[in-house]
């Protein structure tokens, strides 16, 4: 991750203040740190799909840039962000997809991998994710933006700790709870 998180803070400001060209500017300096999230988040694709890491991230920085408001506060704020938009852009292609397959073989999730290292399912467990998360975040948004900073974003537990000022432990049990809270959600 960049060393320069003043000029990055100066642009979030400038950014939240209206200034368009502020949010470009960052969204080209950490391009590359978007791209390798797409990339741990589609890693395991199988050859075939239309959603590849360079249109995750195309389609995750018009949803970035296309704010009415950019309301980033820090670093933190926007790869929380940027982890949202990733997992409404891959959402939005699961449902596309299932839509064309006209709903068959729909099945349960029954695991909930560590990471996504080795790439998501973009299918119908994509989309029970998703309510599960949806329900996990209307009880505890924390644990929620945990799960989209690790899963959708593939951030390590590291990586979250630095952004969001807490402790690697305390992060650790964090995705914990919320494994356990949405591995309970998809099997029930």
């Amino acid at each position: 991750m960049m060393n320069d998180t003043a000029e990055i803070t100066q642009w979030l400001s400038a950014a939240r203040a209206g200034d368009k060209s502020a949010l470009d500017r960052v969204l080209a300096t950490l391009y590359r740190e978007l791209h390798g999230m797409a990339r741990r988040q589609l890693g395991g694709q199988q050859h075939g799909h239309t959603l590849d890491t360079t249109a995750l991230v195309h389609e995750a920085y018009l949803k970035l840039a296309g704010r009415a408001e950019a309301e980033f506060e820090d670093r933190a704020h926007f790869f929380a962000y940027a982890a949202s938009a990733m997992r409404s852009v891959v959402v939005d292609y699961a449902r596309q997809r299932m839509a064309v397959k006209r709903g068959g073989d729909l099945h349960r999730v029954t695991d909930l991998p560590e990471d996504a290292g080795g790439g998501m399912r973009l299918d119908e467990e994509m989309l029970g994710l998703d309510v599960a998360l949806n329900k996990l975040n209307d009880l505890d948004p924390r644990l929620a933006q945990v799960v989209e900073m690790r899963y959708f974003a593939g951030l390590s537990e590291t990586e979250i700790a630095g952004l969001l000022k807490r402790s690697e432990r305390s992060v650790r049990r964090d995705w914990q709870k919320a494994r356990m809270f949405l591995l309970a959600a998809l099997q029930g």
